[in-house]
């Protein structure tokens, strides 16, 4: 049901895409608002055809959990101003611990919104913050390069055999002393999903403000119930969103808090000629991004409401313990985390003398698009690259068994015959 309706959104699909982590396939929709808008601003000129963008921000505070409801899509959506950013989008009153629109800020992407966040936090030297190793490797340069210019200490968090992090030592570093945590619910590189929701309850219980990477869980599993401080997300992954879209999402926006580089539209003049900046996370904006982008992921959230999100995220899952389970041991490739994992991001080790290029080159060959993770994706966990297979909603049997076919095959230059 779910398969089928994701692809009845969608007229093209490219074949054999197995890249959903690595950028989606938007639906017709988003196609049609993005080009909507776009062609509104030739029409009418950029800041004229400018959309108000409450309703893309309210979708998106609804993904932590925010009560209330957004309406159908309507077909105007990207027809005006107006229509661009509002139409369809009722969302009720913001519950405990959810978002309202006021919390949500545009950037360029999901590693640009950690910038934005991370960089500005106005954390006093000597303070101490925690990450796992699991970390994505954009943030951790941006971690190390605060740490050595702000006196900052880096504690690294303790994790599992799978890198699933260690609830009880993290409550250890707590009492021990954190200022900070930052978190990825699920990383690019490993398909493990981590325990947020407790981890938010610990810190919270301990009074640290939580950082959460939801680039790769946001349309993919429930987000809701962390109780974040922050959360990072984007657009082109399982929010099948337009590309050059990030966001962040600050509930729990404190007066430490502030982007890193002041600008016009996020911050106005004090009277004593500082920066000052505006109530909730416009500070985050900068005046000018990609407008009808940020439209079209208006609407994909949408559509992935309409799916329904609880079977939508049980689907996917399904799909990703499908493909564990087929492609395990295939040509002696091996999953990298359990079988039964509910993401569907499954990464493999290459067997010896076979290398993840070489695999992705044949599966190219046979039509196929898969991902892959270099080591610096998150160098203080990967060893070695790893294949990464991201099935979308719509990915269909047989695609699946075509790549264990393409892994299962020999490979490697033809030996002649004995004499």
């Amino acid at each position: 049901m779910i398969g089928k309706a994701w692809r009845a959104a969608r007229s093209v699909v490219p074949p054999g895409h197995l890249d959903a982590a690595g950028c989606n396939v938007p639906g017709d929709r988003v196609f049609d608002a993005v080009a909507g808008h776009l062609r509104l601003e030739r029409e009418r000129g950029g800041y004229a055809a400018e959309p108000d963008l409450t309703g893309p921000k309210s979708a998106l505070a609804t993904l932590i959990g925010a009560s209330g409801s957004v309406g159908a899509i309507g077909e105007g959506f990207a027809a005006g101003p107006v229509g661009a950013g509002g139409e369809g989008c009722a969302v009720g009153a913001v519950g405990a611990g959810g978002a309202s629109p006021g919390d949500v800020a545009f950037v360029e992407s999901g590693t640009a919104a950690m910038a934005a966040l991370l960089g500005g936090w106005r954390l006093p030297p000597g303070s101490r913050v925690g990450f796992a190793r699991t970390e994505y490797g954009s943030t951790l340069m941006l971690l190390r390069r605060l740490a050595a210019g702000r006196s900052w200490t880096l504690v690294e968090l303790p994790v599992d055999a799978d890198s699933r992090l260690d609830l009880d030592g993290l409550d250890a570093a707590l009492a021990t002393g954190l200022d900070l945590v930052t978190l990825v619910h699920i990383a690019s590189h490993r398909g493990v999903v981590q325990p947020a929701r407790e981890a938010g309850a610990l810190c919270r219980a301990a009074g640290v403000p939580l950082v959460l990477d939801a680039c790769q869980s946001f349309g993919h599993t429930d987000v809701s119930g962390v109780g974040a401080t922050a959360y990072v997300g984007t657009s082109r992954k399982w929010l099948a969103g337009p590309r050059g879209v990030g966001f962040l999402i600050v509930p729990g926006l404190a007066t430490e808090m502030d982007a890193a580089a002041p600008a016009l539209g996020g911050h106005a003049w004090a009277a004593d000629g500082s920066p000052e900046p505006l109530p909730g996370a416009i500070r985050y904006e900068g005046s000018e991004g990609a407008i009808a982008s940020r439209v079209g992921l208006g609407v994909a959230v949408r559509e992935y409401q309409e799916l329904g999100p609880a079977d939508l995220h049980e689907h996917v899952a399904e799909l990703g313990r499908t493909t564990r389970h087929l492609l395990h041991g295939a040509g002696g490739w091996q999953v990298a985390e359990p079988l039964d994992e509910p993401s569907a991001i499954v990464t493999l080790r290459p067997p010896a003398g076979d290398s993840v290029e070489a695999a992705r080159a044949r599966a190219a060959a046979a039509g196929l698009l898969v991902g892959a993770a270099p080591v610096a994706r998150a160098p203080l966990d990967l060893r070695e690259p790893v294949l990464r297979v991201s099935p979308a909603p719509g990915t269909e049997a047989e695609t699946l068994h075509t790549l264990a076919r393409v892994l299962s095959a020999p490979y490697g230059p033809t030996r002649p015959p004995a004499c």
